[in-house]
């Protein structure tokens, strides 16, 4: 199938455009072409780069719908403006299947969990808010005109070769030397708020499922997280344990953390992660379309910082 990525070259786009390829689809991935994508892999030789800039060409849309794609996998799009733009401009093209990438920021504070991913939500900012808006019209378009739409929803995307959330809630790699040194990190209340990390590829195996399970992923919405979300207790003690070091982890009440932080930008970063605590279920995304993660929320984690190791972010004391 002649497949378009748009925004294909990061967290994502990185292991989704090599999956496709070897997949043996007509791949086309749309880029600012600004950077390079996290892994390299010789799949990326066979399909077709494209640079466009979504923010500064008018006719963005026009011009994916020229493409004349089956599948469209929309990575970068933010704004329910231009949600519906996409959809007018594909609705008269050959499109079997529109993929679009959305956010576990969607939901807010949870009543029970794990999250339902079709379930009613409520964000806590704007970002989540205008994805949950543009989930609601998408769906409102697929019951309604029939448009071939299934969304996926990733959690905290982890994987070599980007910086990730720490176990303070924001992202610092500072914090991940302190405990690389053995030295104390202070967390927020008890440390029993969550986070729920997934790996790059494991997102991108979610859009390859969606895809090869058409009939049953339309009208979906799908998490792409891994099996287990992650207290902010249990990820530190996986931090200490991978760098061989006693746990040396106070607690401090939220007020008492904020200054410990010293950042108000570093505190409302880690307030947006742990008022939500995300757990968020997989079980429609497992029955429907066979989605089994590879990686532990400990892995995913795990991964990363060897990644942070092997190019001399962290420095290791031997």
């Amino acid at each position: 199938m002649k497949v378009v990525v748009i925004g294909g070259s990061g967290h994502i786009g990185s292991y989704l455009i090599p999956m496709l390829v070897r997949e043996n689809h007509q791949v086309t991935m749309v880029s600012r072409g600004k950077s390079k994508p996290y892994v390299r892999d010789w799949a990326w030789d066979k399909a077709e780069l494209v640079s466009m800039d979504r923010s500064k060409e008018p006719d963005f849309a026009e011009k994916i719908a020229e493409m004349n794609a089956d599948v469209v996998i929309d990575l970068i799009c933010f704004k329910l403006e231009e949600v519906k733009e996409m959809v007018a401009a594909l609705k008269d093209t050959d499109l079997s299947h529109y993929l679009y990438c959305s956010t576990i920021w969607t939901h807010g504070r949870a009543e029970t969990i794990p999250a339902d991913p079709n379930g009613v939500k409520q964000p806590l900012d704007e970002y989540g808010r205008q994805k949950y808006e543009s989930e609601k019209y998408l769906m409102h378009e697929y019951r309604v005109n029939q448009f071939p739409v299934s969304i996926v929803s990733p959690g905290q995307i982890c994987g070599p070769g980007w910086s990730i959330i720490n176990p303070l809630g924001y992202g610092g790699d500072d914090v991940f030397q302190t405990i690389a040194d053995g030295k104390e990190i202070s967390l927020p209340n008890h440390g029993m708020e969550t986070l729920h990390p997934v790996h790059g590829e494991d997102v991108a195996q979610v859009f390859m499922a969606a895809m090869t399970h058409r009939t049953q992923a339309l009208g979906q919405n799908f998490h792409a997280v891994s099996e287990d979300s992650l207290t902010l207790y249990g990820y530190a003690m996986a931090m200490y344990r991978f760098f061989g070091q006693e746990p040396n982890i106070n607690f401090l009440s939220w007020d008492k953390w904020v200054d410990y932080v010293e950042s108000d930008k570093k505190a409302s970063i880690s307030y947006h992660h742990i008022a939500r605590s995300g757990y968020y279920s997989i079980e429609n995304a497992k029955e429907l379309i066979g989605y089994r993660p590879r990686y532990t929320s400990t892995q995913v984690v795990e991964a990363s910082i060897q990644s942070y190791v092997d190019r001399s972010v962290i420095n290791v004391k031997k």
